[in-house]
């Protein structure tokens, strides 16, 4: 059911209307044929075509931008992979598909146990296809805590495999495999340029600055199988029948009004992380043949302190002077303990031996202090807390074990050298970056599922338009929407190709 007719509808929730396959409507470019349809040349739209082109299938690719890449290319280049890669091994990190699916399904909200099953069961393979489009990760590990590592190296921690009380059980291995460039933007350029010329030797036929404007079912009606998509290039429209549709058309960070329904706290205090496209036109199109949405109010938020790396050794307190999370917990996750906390306050206090000094000031100074107490008063705190708060951590610092949040020993020292820093971890003073994590349901093959549960015959999804393995910001792992992206986008790409022997039958051509 479209909401097209309805003038009451905001325009960035309006869902598009479903055309009968049978009887397109007057286009300038006609009535063409394919086997699959992918919408979208990000990092899942690309892996999708590329594996339904090897499978056999005759592929169109439609791509709203000039280039390829998507949001996937602003990325720095990490994929979450384990089990035993090539990297792993070469720098004597033990793994294996056991301690990874234990770690993804003790981090992750309402983690989805088949997916992860298969992410893991599968990662090495797919380290192994993604080294084969041209290039090698470097078999070099990086132990600093960081965003991303500085220089080339192969090999981090992205998430909190080393953080209890995910440590106590499982095995700690890093998993944040980085592509061969140096620096924190656009790391992923190199996979992508890669893949775009494996895709052109397979022969899809890509189309750029063409975007799908609707879904096409055999019947007309929302309620039927999918057979293929409407398109706009500038003036130019045109139909594609297909067996397939894979939508691969990124998140919503960037439509207002769905980011307002669904995930309010990306609002204008934060800085979105995605291209023009994420506007949540695909999801939309899901939506159009009764698409059931999963994780929509679950963002992405982060506002990272470190570098340094000797900041972690800080204490991290709300504006009641109480610490709140063990402040040696990567980035996502202490920035989603900080937005929990009243008025989304939150400071980090660093004595003058562990500040040292940012390149990256995402997290500003808000003042120093010669004494504790004086902070406690600057800062507008109960009387006593913070020095409380302070005097027990220095004690449990300098025994080496913080017996409240169980934050790492490595990552203990006491903050006794003043004058002392405070930084504001504070919504709307930080800048917090964010993306969407929600979007279609899907089987583990990709298929969007309705909101009855049933599969929508012809229809699949991967890629930030759907839900998959990264569902919240506590649990997030930096790569895993790169890492799952490709690899579920080759399986929803071969699982399209593969559902080409009932749908030709129907297809007329």
């Amino acid at each position: 059911m479209s909401t097209d007719a309805d003038p009451s509808t905001p325009a960035g929730l309006t869902v598009p209307d479903v055309l009968a396959a049978d009887t397109p409507p007057s286009t300038t470019d006609g009535v063409e044929h394919a086997d699959v349809v992918v919408v979208g040349f990000g990092i899942a739209g690309g892996c999708a075509a590329l594996e339904a082109a090897r499978a056999g299938a005759r592929v169109v690719l439609l791509e709203r931008a000039a280039v390829h890449g998507g949001t996937s290319s602003l990325s720095g280049g990490h994929f979450y992979l384990g089990g035993g890669t090539a990297v792993q091994r070469a720098t004597g990190h033990d793994d294996s598909v056991e301690a990874m699916i234990a770690y993804l399904t003790a981090s992750t909200k309402d983690p989805d146990a088949e997916k992860i099953r298969a992410y893991c069961e599968g990662s090495v393979a797919h380290f192994e296809w993604l080294e084969a489009l041209g290039f090698e990760f470097e078999r070099s590990y990086f132990p600093g805590k960081a965003v991303i590592q500085p220089g080339t190296e192969g090999l981090m921690f992205t998430g909190n495999e080393k953080v209890w009380p995910f440590r106590d059980d499982i095995a700690p291995a890093p998993r944040g495999h980085k592509v061969p460039v140096p620096g924190d933007t656009e790391g992923t350029r190199i996979v992508m340029d890669l893949l775009r010329e494996r895709i052109e030797e397979a022969g899809v036929d890509v189309r750029y600055e063409t975007g799908a404007t609707h879904l096409l079912t055999h019947d007309g009606t929302a309620a039927g199988d999918v057979a293929g998509v409407a398109w706009r290039s500038f003036e130019r429209t045109g139909v594609v029948r297909a067996g397939a549709v894979v939508i691969a058309a990124g998140g919503f960070v960037m439509n207002a009004d769905m980011v307002a329904r669904h995930t309010p706290a990306l609002g204008s205090k934060l800085f979105t992380l995605g291209s023009t496209y994420d506007d949540g036109l695909g999801i939309r199109l899901g939506q159009s043949v009764g698409a059931q949405l999963e994780n929509m109010d679950e963002p992405f938020i982060t506002a990272p302190f470190y570098p340094p790396a000797s900041r972690v050794k800080g204490v991290i307190v709300n504006k009641l002077g109480r610490r709140f999370v063990a402040e040696d917990s990567y980035h996502a996750r202490t920035s989603a303990a900080v937005l929990a906390q009243p008025d989304a306050t939150a400071y980090l206090i660093v004595d003058s031996e562990h500040l040292g000094e940012s390149h990256m000031p995402l997290v500003p100074l808000k003042d120093g202090f010669e004494t504790i107490e004086e902070m406690e008063a600057g800062l507008g705190m109960p009387a006593g807390a913070l020095v409380a708060t302070m005097t027990r951590y220095n004690e449990m610092a300098a025994a080496g074990d913080d017996t409240e949040l169980h934050k790492h020993p490595d990552w203990l020292a006491p903050q006794t050298a003043g004058p002392w820093a405070v930084l504001d971890l504070s919504l709307g003073v930080a800048l917090y970056a964010g993306f969407t994590l929600g979007g279609m349901a899907t089987t583990v093959d990709g298929q969007v599922r309705r909101t009855d549960g049933s599969p929508v015959p012809g229809l699949f999804a991967a890629g930030a338009c759907a839900s998959n393995i990264a569902r919240d910001g506590a649990g997030y792992c930096s790569g895993t929407q790169l890492g799952e992206g490709s690899f579920f986008g080759r399986r929803a790409g071969l699982a399209a190709a593969q559902a080409l022997a009932g749908a030709r039958g129907t297809m007329g051509g």
